[in-house]
């Protein structure tokens, strides 16, 4: 990670992966892919365009981010839910290793 993005991010915030040039909006967070089966951190679509098909949805990890653009809106609820999904994503990947 270029400038070491650790903490989970906000819904709504636009960003470039070290593997994509185009932005990307992140729509969902704690992802599992369904064709391979993986989980993921995020998902996001294309920015400005927003979701066109499944095929636009872009799987990724926080070590693949290169740059935010934007951070999304994070509430009092936003804060405690990222807490949530940070544990959740420990355990499943926990579950993954064995």
């Amino acid at each position: 990670m270029s400038n070491s993005y650790k903490d989970l991010l906000p819904i709504g915030t636009v960003l470039r992966l070290n593997s994509v040039k185009k932005p990307l909006m992140i729509y969902g967070r704690h992802q599992i892919q369904t064709k391979s089966k993986m989980i993921f951190d995020y998902i996001a679509v294309p920015y400005p365009e927003g979701n066109l098909t499944d095929d636009f949805n872009v799987f990724f990890n926080r070590e693949q981010i290169k740059e935010v653009l934007f951070k999304g809106f994070e509430s009092p609820a936003e804060l405690m839910l990222k807490e949530k999904i940070e544990h959740d994503l420990t355990e499943s990947r926990m579950k993954n290793e064995d």
